[in-house]
């Protein structure tokens, strides 16, 4: 039976009170959970009545109990590159009392498959990966040039194979609620009286694809009059937050390593203007479709670009980038040193028209 008639057969099934299920297996960067949301949504649309659960790590569970296409979040206990056999052989165990009849591993790793075959999941679908084909029965073969961007790849998971996407596609879109958006700002001390512009000055990925301390606090001072400015991050975004507070002679409040990302999302959906290095928090804001100044550098937005028409995007384009290094190779780091303020003021002043 094709992965298409299997699921047509679970949509109408006469058994009493019988719901399928669908697992995911999520990505480990909180990014690309947020670019996952698409096809939560696309599933829905799809397969109507379907329950959607996703084996993720702790650290995106946050952004996917946020959104309303997912039932559950099963925590996926495993570190990066941790194989440990026979506490996988244990989880699938677990995983296999849960009844899925099917499953949609994002990642493309080996370890990431092998716990749906392990449980025995009926239809485990996924792209051509890492030595893994044997372990699922529903294998797509991805093109590229056909399926640019992530979020699209992503989509193409629900649908029949070598089907063409129905466009437009669902964007990612996580709702706040006002009275826990009030609670996070109340928790934190915060009773802006300006609007609030949000700078994300961390990119989990690596120095190459972060602005510069002293080019975020030069923009901080600018803004200043006009905005209450607030940095947003993790805890390891902490000290480059403190530098730039310093930098801007006190222009921006730090609030890196003060709030879960749970809390991070409420001080962004906070914001009138979002300015983020290309990072997680970046994706998060495009969801919340803020107004949003997308800096790159190391990186390149035809892969991964914050889905939102309110994003807009700000890079050189030197000969050198994007190179996708975490460091810069060349030792210069031009293409983030040569974004000027200046150029990045003006960006803000044309789209906002302040």
């Amino acid at each position: 039976m094709s992965p298409e008639s299997y699921l047509a057969s679970l949509a109408s099934s006469t058994v009493t009170n019988h719901v399928p299920n669908i697992l995911i297996i999520g990505p480990s960067w909180v990014g690309d959970t947020v670019l996952a949301q698409p096809l939560f949504k696309r599933l829905h649309q799809r397969l109507g009545n379907f329950s959607i659960d996703v084996f993720a790590p702790p650290w995106t569970a946050p952004l996917l109990k946020r959104m309303p296409e997912v039932r559950e979040v099963v925590v996926n206990p495993f570190g990066h590159g941790e194989l440990k056999l026979y506490r996988r052989w244990q989880t699938a165990q677990q995983i296999k009392q849960r009844n899925y009849d099917q499953v949609i591993v994002l990642p493309n790793s080996f370890k990431s498959a092998l716990i749906p075959w392990l449980a025995g999941i009926p239809l485990r679908t996924g792209y051509v990966g890492e030595k893994r084909s044997w372990l699922l029965n529903d294998v797509r073969v991805l093109d590229p040039d056909a399926l640019p961007l992530m979020m699209e790849r992503f989509i193409a998971l629900a649908e029949p194979p070598g089907a063409k996407l129905p466009r437009p596609l669902p964007l990612a879109s996580l709702p706040v609620k006002e009275t826990t958006r009030l609670a996070t700002l109340a928790k934190l001390n915060l009773h802006p009286a300006k609007p609030v512009a949000v700078f994300c000055p961390g990119a989990e990925y690596g120095p190459a694809k972060r602005w510069p301390a002293k080019h975020f606090a030069e923009l901080a001072r600018q803004l200043s009059a006009g905005y209450e400015i607030w940095l947003v991050g993790s805890n390891k975004d902490a000290a480059v937050g403190e530098e730039i507070r310093k930098l801007s002679n006190g222009a921006c409040i730090n609030l890196c390593g003060q709030s879960s990302l749970a809390e991070a999302v409420d001080l962004l959906a906070s914001a009138m203007l979002v300015v983020s290095n290309d990072s997680g928090l970046m994706h998060v804001a495009a969801a919340l479709d803020r107004t949003m100044i997308a800096l790159y550098g190391s990186s390149s937005p035809a892969f991964t670009p914050p889905l939102s028409g309110r994003a807009h995007i700000m890079k050189l384009d030197l000969p050198c980038s994007p190179c996708f290094k975490r460091e810069c190779p060349l030792g210069h780091f031009n293409c983030m040193n040569q974004l000027a303020p200046d150029d990045v003021l003006a960006k803000i002043r044309a789209v906002t028209g302040a």
